[in-house]
């Protein structure tokens, strides 16, 4: 058993953040990107791209997303511009999406009952556009991946992406609420992968063969890089959302088949006795869960005491958490909570040009862009 390095930290006041409005009059963003252009790019997830331009002034982008499947936690989710976009203009997607034709859904609170719901012709999968010069059109090049399972539920649909310096791309995916695909490796389910713009799998992945990186998870939405490290957060169930550190072939210890054919939530999200060798999280909320879509790190400068900390976002818990860690990434130094019960659901990051952070709002409707820095 792996020993787990999660602490609690101390819990510092909240810090003095000065709050705008960048866009407004969204409808759940998922998730956004900036360009070298100062372009800021958004998708909804019923299926719309979304272009704010420096002047502030909110462009649609013209793009066919006729086969999104937007059903509950699915549809056009998360986002990674290319390092090198200012040569290939090219954005990569993750999007759940319709096989052949309509797909029938789960409806409302029927898709949480904890059983085996099938899949009837949804899959997600990883999509590169080429954009246009003036932000008004994306043109769709090729699926880079395709086979991440999704059932008809929507449910645990994942969909973390980012794009690291060396091109190669890091997708953070759900278990689609199925007891076996957490621990599956035949499933692209309840995983971390790793592959190249081509959509082979990328070097130092433990399968040569497999695009799977790391598994045992629950349901991954948020993935960064620092300093030659990699996090994801991750939707807990009742318990612990968590920030995992990950290393290439470990197993995070998410197991929820205890039942037969049932989804058994009240497993712990890490199992060291049902998963010998299970590594534990840095990070986790314990009970209540907050609901943890988003993870960005701040600069190293210009934040005062919350330099080089974690922003994560929290849905549920409706505020913005800041995990300072130590010098090696490994442990946690303190954390702060801020913007609470301010803007209601918060979703998705991005790191400005300037410094400053930008999350979006997940209310519905009305959702916002919003640009945060200290005071």
């Amino acid at each position: 058993m792996v020993v787990g390095l999660c602490t609690a930290g101390t819990a510092h006041a909240a810090p003095n953040l000065s709050v705008s409005t960048v866009a407004s009059g969204l409808d759940h963003p998922w998730d956004m990107v900036v360009a070298p252009d100062g372009v800021i790019l958004t998708g909804e997830r019923s299926g719309r791209f979304v272009a704010v331009m420096p002047g502030g002034q909110k462009k649609p982008v013209k793009a066919d997303l006729s086969k999104i499947f937007a059903v509950k936690e699915a549809g056009l989710m998360g986002l990674a511009l290319d390092p090198r976009f200012e040569q290939t203009r090219r954005v990569y997607s993750c999007q759940a999406e319709t096989t052949r034709g309509a797909a029938a859904s789960v409806p409302g609170s029927v898709a949480n009952l904890p059983l085996p719901w099938p899949n009837t012709g949804q899959v997600v999968n990883i999509v590169s556009w080429r954009v246009g010069a003036d932000w008004s059109t994306m043109v769709r090049e090729r699926n880079v991946l395709t086979g991440i399972p999704l059932t008809a539920t929507g449910r645990h649909a994942g969909c973390g992406l980012t794009a690291g310096a060396d091109g190669t791309l890091w997708v953070g995916t759900g278990d689609n609420a199925i007891p076996t695909n957490p621990q599956n490796r035949n499933s692209l389910g309840g995983k971390v992968l790793h592959i190249n713009a081509n959509g082979t799998p990328a070097a130092g992945n433990p399968n040569p063969s497999s695009p799977i990186y790391t598994l045992g998870h629950r349901n991954v939405q948020g993935v960064a890089l620092r300093n030659g490290r990699v996090y994801v957060i991750e939707q807990g169930t009742d318990s612990d959302d968590e920030l995992n550190l990950l290393r290439a072939g470990a197993n995070y210890g998410y197991k929820p088949d205890r039942t037969p054919f049932i989804y058994d939530e009240s497993v712990p999200m890490t199992d060291p006795v049902r998963v010998p060798g299970a590594v534990d999280a840095i990070w986790k909320t314990g009970k209540p869960t907050m609901a943890t879509p988003a993870l960005q790190f701040l600069p190293s400068s210009g934040w005062g005491d919350l330099n080089g900390a974690v922003a994560i976002t929290a849905q549920k818990g409706k505020h913005l958490q800041f995990v300072t860690l130590n010098e090696q990434g490994t442990q946690v130094v303190r954390t702060t909570d801020a913007l609470q019960d301010t803007y209601g659901r918060l979703r998705g990051l991005a790191l400005d040009s300037d410094g400053s952070l930008l999350l979006t709002t997940d209310n519905g409707g009305t959702d916002r862009i919003l640009r945060v820095k200290p005071a």
